[in-house]
């Protein structure tokens, strides 16, 4: 691969001003120039098919020229304005029209503020105050979302484990932890702290980790019996999965659910969208000062996200569009088993086809700890392959795009097979 010294000296003057000398979110000695449909090029000037594509949002591909045209449209009106604009309520028609949970909607900023959000409404509007939450479930910054995302000692339940310095003690109090697909678990659990919790946080999809049959249902079954508030994550599900998310893709409807990366087309945009009666809370006219939920954002529902959303959905809402991701999906999922039976390494595929990761272990990948049990030398010296190899992403998930072409599964073709044998020598 072609090297500079660009990178090196954008690495050096971000350790300067930057903690840990990077965003907080990627490898920090990666910088990106810029992208086009399904590839990345580095400061470097090197190239790379992008299976990260932005954490997920940028499901058209980058610099989709229909999304370019409404954001421009909209620039010369105004970026944004603290007030209600037309583009903002439009997109919350559809987003509501689309979600099978989907009565009322606010906007926020960001997935993670979606998700503290709605773990305030069940509070609110149950008058309970404990979350039930799945070991290694991401649901953004907050405090209660900081426990047990990613423990690296394996406590027992339901005790959770802060991941974060700076969260006092008494939000553990508040959390309970359970196993993620543990059908019997969290009916014990739920038979002794039921009355006391406000809500189930769940991913429909944990990172990649897909619900056994029916643990889906058990959560929304066991929420009406102890009147807890079943919140789904589907940031990073929603209109990935199916245009009615995750929850139309397995059947199963929340109270709440949790939204961002797809619906601001490539801005900063979540929302919080779900029953109207619990919603109410946002509406001090409806339900009092004493039971009124504050919120407000600067840029929550801003006019160029809105517009940006809008017309990735219209996109997104065109025939065969779905299948197309599923069959990319699908494409790179055989091609890996293919480069891997021939290496002879233990591993599983996990996930769904629109997002996907390998991990290596012979045993099947049902949680968290199945995940964090593997293989991580081999996942490591995996990705490191493929990433010397022009694909680029993380190690833990597999983000397929709307905008792959034939010449870029190619390449990732090409990529993975060198890449398996690398695994051996």
């Amino acid at each position: 691969m072609k090297k500079t010294s660009t990178q090196a000296e954008w690495a050096a003057r971000a350790k300067e001003v930057l903690p840990a000398g990077g965003l907080g979110n990627f490898d920090p000695s990666i910088f990106i120039s810029h992208g086009k449909a399904a590839r990345v090029w580095d400061e470097d000037g090197n190239e790379f098919v992008d299976y990260l594509i932005g954490s997920g949002p940028m499901l058209l591909g980058h610099g989709n020229e229909e999304v370019q045209e409404a954001i421009f449209e909209q620039i010369p009106k105004g970026m944004t304005f603290f007030a209600n604009n037309s583009a903002g309520v439009e997109l919350a028609e559809e987003i509501c029209k689309a979600m099978p949970c989907g009565e009322k909607l606010r906007f926020v900023a960001s997935g993670g503020e979606a998700n503290m959000y709605a773990l305030r409404l069940a509070r609110a509007f149950t008058g309970r105050t404990k979350i039930l939450k799945f070991e290694g479930g991401y649901h953004g910054m907050s405090a209660e979302a900081q426990m047990s995302l990613a423990p690296t000692q394996q406590a027992n339940f339901p005790q959770p484990i802060p991941d974060s310095a700076g969260i006092p003690n008494s939000v553990a109090s508040e959390m309970v932890i359970a196993p993620f697909n543990d059908f019997d678990y969290v009916k014990s659990i739920l038979a002794e702290y039921g009355a006391d919790i406000a809500a189930i946080i769940v991913e429909p999809l944990q990172r990649i980790v897909p619900p056994l049959p029916g643990f889906l249902q058990l959560l929304r079954d066991e929420a009406d019996k102890h009147g807890i508030i079943l919140i789904f994550d589907e940031v990073v599900t929603g209109f990935r999965f199916a245009y009615g998310g995750a929850q139309a893709h397995y059947g199963v409807k929340p109270d709440l659910c949790a939204l961002g990366k797809v619906i601001g087309g490539g801005f900063p945009l979540g929302a919080v969208v779900g029953r109207a009666d619990i919603m109410a809370h946002f509406d001090a006219q409806i339900v009092g000062r004493d039971k009124w939920l504050m919120q407000m954002g600067t840029l929550a529902g801003n006019p160029v996200a809105a517009v940006a959303g809008l017309k990735t959905l219209e996109i997104l809402r065109r025939p065969g569009t779905y299948e197309k991701l599923n069959l990319f999906g699908n494409s790179i999922m055989d091609m890996t088993r293919t480069a891997l039976d021939a290496v002879g390494l233990p591993y599983q595929i996990v996930g769904e086809p629109s997002l996907f990761e390998v991990v290596f272990t012979p045993h099947p990948v049902r949680n968290y700890r199945d995940v964090l049990n593997a293989d991580t030398t081999a996942t490591n010296r995996y990705h490191a392959a493929l990433h010397q190899l022009g694909i680029f992403k993380s190690a833990g998930k597999t983000y397929p795009c709307l905008a792959l072409t034939d010449e870029d599964l190619a390449i990732t073709e090409a990529a993975i097979t060198t890449a398996s044998k690398y695994l051996i020598n």
